[in-house]
């Protein structure tokens, strides 16, 4: 088997180092990402300008781009060959909630879908987390399970490990995204030329946290395994916006 890793956090992440050692353990590992920390990028990519990539001593191919650009480029012909399946992480800290709109190490694991692949994003759940280890052999398990239970082609797994060694792990269960309050307010600062510059503020407080939920799951010391889908479309809405379009 054939693994394409990448992530938002860069190449020389300690988490995208911890995920392709232990992967390596269990495919054929190839690791593209992005030359920089691109957290937030969502799906983004990059069309106006060229794209330069390099290789370092570790194995490990960088991109002057987006996460999304990174496996775009690795899937349609960087590489020579295509993976059978993309894993994207390990992120410093969560994804869960509102969180996946925004992030580029979900943006990946979405963009190896949309070209065919099995994906998985994993995040550690946890701002400053140590036990990168534990997400990475979580992922392998799943891997590999997914090799003899394969899953609707259309789900991407959303993967939040609590910041715990593995054997404090109580299990995995599947959840749904829960959801924040708004954002904090911006930080308005003057730079050393005396001009007003802008910091966006930190994501709200969690609002949607229930049971089932993946802020759930992960507070009470669970993995949480949350299925995405491409499609946005609120299916139970268009009968109503029909009906609401034949007034007009």
């Amino acid at each position: 088997m054939k693994i394409l890793v990448s992530n938002d956090d860069g190449y020389q992440s300690e988490g995208i180092a911890t995920l392709a050692r232990v992967l390596a353990g269990v495919a054929d590992v190839e690791v593209v990402a992005p030359d920089r920390n691109c957290s937030a990028a969502s799906s983004s990519l990059t069309l106006r300008i060229p794209l330069r990539s390099r290789v370092h001593e570790n194995g490990f191919r960088s991109v002057e781009g987006t996460p999304t650009d990174c496996v775009h480029l690795a899937v349609n012909g960087m590489l020579g060959e295509v993976p059978d399946m993309v894993v994207s992480g390990i992120n410093d800290g969560p994804n869960m909630g509102d969180d996946v709109v925004y992030s580029g190490t979900v943006a990946a694991a979405i963009e190896g879908r949309f070209l065919g692949f099995p994906a998985i994003a994993v995040s550690m759940a946890s701002s400053r987390p140590t036990h990168y280890e534990t997400a990475a052999q979580v992922v392998a398990r799943l891997v590999t399970h997914i090799c003899n239970n394969p899953i609707d082609e259309s789900t991407i797994l959303n993967v939040n490990v609590p910041d715990l060694p593995l054997a404090q792990i109580k299990g995995l269960r599947s959840t749904r995204l829960g959801s924040r309050h708004k954002s904090e307010g911006v930080i308005a600062q003057k730079d050393p030329r005396g001009e007003t510059v802008y910091w966006l503020g930190p994501a709200g407080p969690e609002s949607d946290a229930g049971e089932g939920t993946d802020f759930q799951a992960v507070r009470n010391g669970y993995v949480s395994v949350t299925p995405l889908q491409i499609d946005l479309t609120r299916h139970a809405a268009l009968a109503d916006v029909a009906t609401w379009l034949s007034s007009l």
